[in-house]
């Protein structure tokens, strides 16, 4: 084996609902979440929240988080929603409620009470969420969406012995009892390297940038390409949208006819794509000798053209369950959801199925982490013991100037750690 080169590893989801509940809630071994046919890429890929905080504020001063008062249903049962209805993230915040509203009508489930409440968009509006929720008699907290507000609303409900299912992309924030139903970056990169070794791929190269997302996805890399017994031939980090040097330390690499590595692993935003790739045709790198690789983040359109990613591939949600939600969503609210809404629908969904079945315990610890998930709006999910969720992901090829399933979302979640 070559050795390594530099490296610096840092760690860190038409239906009326009573038809779909069925399916959401998913015994050991019968995950139904599977896609439709493969189709071309037209969404954009899930909201990085927390890596890259959108910044919404609603007109109007501070509403007191306990203040915010709505609440949809008036059942016994009672559930807490916590989200930035004002402050940052507010127009996500009230789409993620419209969403919450409209899993509640679709679902008719008189036996539930969503409380809503606002967390300001900050860490001390959560906490007070989180402590009126309880107070009220919330048995699980939904949300919130940003990752310090997740840690400061844990402590109430963890005091009080409720669970909470958060909608942050920050895996540091998960926890036992602290469970993340989010697009994680983590998943999209086991996804990707594992449909890599299983078509014959042995070699892995990274590019990694020198950005918050870089850090949370390498320690994942490392370890899913060492899980699958393949060979980690380098790694170099760059600076945000300066990646020659670093090209040029691992030009032998991945470049000219004795490339050492087979796939390349390039975990970049649609702009820093850009550079990289265009760097990396510069350095007279072929996509047809090694594969390029990466995550949801490569589903955009104006990368499909690039010459250095013709071939790759990338992992992200299959988009026709999101394309039927957003249907009924705007013609419910006359607007398009922004893609994390069908988070909180996949939360009051899940929320109504476990009632119903589990009775009271519905939300007990092992009932939200039962091997074989739930199906969501994206595919099947899983929340695991340490907080984290496991997904079924559909594999993307870019070619043509698109992009087309490859290998189709599994209906079944394969063993986790596997």
């Amino acid at each position: 084996m070559a050795p390594l080169t530099r490296s610096r590893a840092r760690i860190a989801r038409a239906g009326a609902a009573a038809a779909m509940l069925g399916p959401l809630l998913v015994a050991l071994g019968a995950c139904v979440g599977g896609p439709d046919a493969p189709r071309a890429v037209r969404n954009a890929p899930p909201p990085q929240a927390d890596l890259a905080p959108p910044v919404d504020p609603a007109p109007g001063g501070p509403v007191s988080a306990g203040s915010a008062g709505t609440k949809i249903g008036n059942g016994p049962v009672k559930l807490a929603l916590v989200l930035p209805l004002t402050g940052q993230g507010a127009v996500l915040g009230a789409a993620m409620r419209n969403a919450a509203e409209l899993a509640y009508d679709e679902s008719q489930a008189p036996d539930l009470q969503i409380l809503v409440k606002d967390d300001r968009g900050a860490p001390d509006g959560a906490r007070e969420a989180a402590q009126a929720a309880v107070s009220e008699g919330a048995d699980i907290l939904l949300g919130p969406l940003f990752a310090a507000n997740v840690q400061a609303a844990a402590v109430p409900a963890r005091n009080a012995g409720k669970p909470v299912v958060a909608f942050s992309t920050d895996a540091t924030v998960a926890a036992r009892g602290i469970y993340l139903l989010s697009f994680l970056p983590q998943a999209e990169v086991d996804r990707v390297v594992e449909e890599a070794v299983a078509g014959g791929r042995r070699s892995f190269a990274a590019l990694i940038p020198e950005t918050a997302y870089g850090n949370a996805v390498e320690a994942q890399f490392r370890e899913a390409v060492s899980r699958k017994g393949a060979r980690l031939a380098g790694i170099e980090r760059y600076p945000a949208g300066a990646p020659g040097p670093a090209i040029e330390r691992l030009a032998g690499v991945i470049t000219g006819p004795a490339a050492q590595a087979d796939t390349l692993f390039i975990p970049e935003t649609a702009d820093g794509l850009a550079v990289v790739a265009g760097a990396l045709t510069k350095a007279g790198f072929s996509p047809a000798r090694v594969r390029p690789v990466g995550t949801a983040l490569w589903n955009e359109p104006r990368l499909f053209a690039l010459p250095a990613l013709q071939g790759g591939r990338f992992a992200a949600p299959d988009p026709a369950g999101f394309s039927a939600f957003a249907s009924r969503y705007q013609a419910r609210f006359g607007a398009s959801p922004p893609r994390v809404a069908a988070l909180a629908y996949d939360a009051v969904s899940l929320s109504v199925a476990l009632n119903r079945q589990y009775g009271s315990q519905r939300f007990a610890e092992g009932t939200l982490t039962k091997a074989g998930g739930f199906a969501g709006i994206d595919g099947t999910f899983r929340f695991r013991a340490d907080g984290l969720t496991d997904r079924s992901l559909a594999v993307y090829e870019i070619r043509n100037n698109g992009a087309t399933i490859v290998g189709p979302a599994p209906r079944a979640l394969a063993k986790s750690g596997t």
